[in-house]
C-alpha cells in the first residue's frame, strides 16, 4: 500500500535525509557522514568523465488531465509500434487506484541525450559497453562506494530488478 513512495520511506526511517544537494559537488563532506555510500547516478560523471562520456537516452513527458474516470484500465501501456510518436503512456491513478471522476496521463516520449540532459536509459552498444567496463573496473577500487542502478551500473533495469539487485547487494 502507498506504493515505492511508502516502501522508501519505511526504508530510511530513522536515517538523515538531505535533498536538493549534489552529492558530486559536496563528496568530501558527504563521505564524512557515512561508512558506506551507495551511489545511483552516472557512473562516468563519479570518475569526472575521466575516460570518457557514456551515452544515454532521455525522455520527455507531456502530461494531460482527461475528463474520463479511466483512461486505459491500467498504470502503464507501452508502445512498440513505429507509427506510435510515444513509448509509454503512464496513467497515474492505478498506482494509488483512485476512483476520481478525472485521470491523469503521461505520455513518454524518448529523446535524444546529450551532456546537461537528464539520463534515463543506457545505450548497451559495443562502444559504451566497453567504456561501462572500464569504469566498472575504477570503480573496485573505491572501498567504500556501491554503485547501482540504472545509472550507477549502465544498465537498463524495471523496477522489480532494481530492488531484486539491492537485496544481493553484500554488507
Amino acid at each position: 500500500m502507498g506504493g515505492y513512495t511508502n516502501m522508501v520511506a519505511r526504508m530510511l526511517e530513522g536515517s538523515e535525509v538531505r535533498l536538493n544537494i549534489d552529492y558530486l559537488k559536496n563528496k568530501k563532506e558527504l563521505d564524512r557522514l557515512a561508512e558506506r555510500v551507495i551511489y545511483t547516478g552516472p557512473i562516468d560523471a563519479y570518475f569526472n568523465f575521466q575516460l570518457g562520456t557514456l551515452e544515454y537516452r532521455s525522455v520527455r513527458f507531456e502530461t494531460e488531465v482527461l475528463d474520463m474516470p479511466n483512461f486505459q484500465g491500467n498504470a502503464a501501456v507501452n508502445y512498440t509500434d513505429a507509427e506510435t510518436p510515444w513509448t509509454r503512456i503512464i496513467e497515474h491513478k492505478w498506482f494509488e487506484f483512485g476512483t476520481q471522476p478525472k485521470t491523469v496521463i503521461s505520455r513518454e516520449f524518448s529523446s535524444e541525450w546529450k551532456p546537461g540532459d537528464e539520463p534515463y536509459y543506457p545505450v548497451n552498444d559495443e562502444k559504451n559497453s566497453r567504456l561501462y567496463e572500464s569504469y566498472r573496473k575504477m570503480a573496485e577500487h573505491e572501498s567504500k562506494v556501491l554503485f547501482g542502478g540504472r545509472l550507477g551500473e549502465y544498465k537498463y533495469y524495471d523496477m522489480d530488478q532494481v530492488i531484486e539487485a539491492a537485496l544481493k547487494v553484500p554488507f
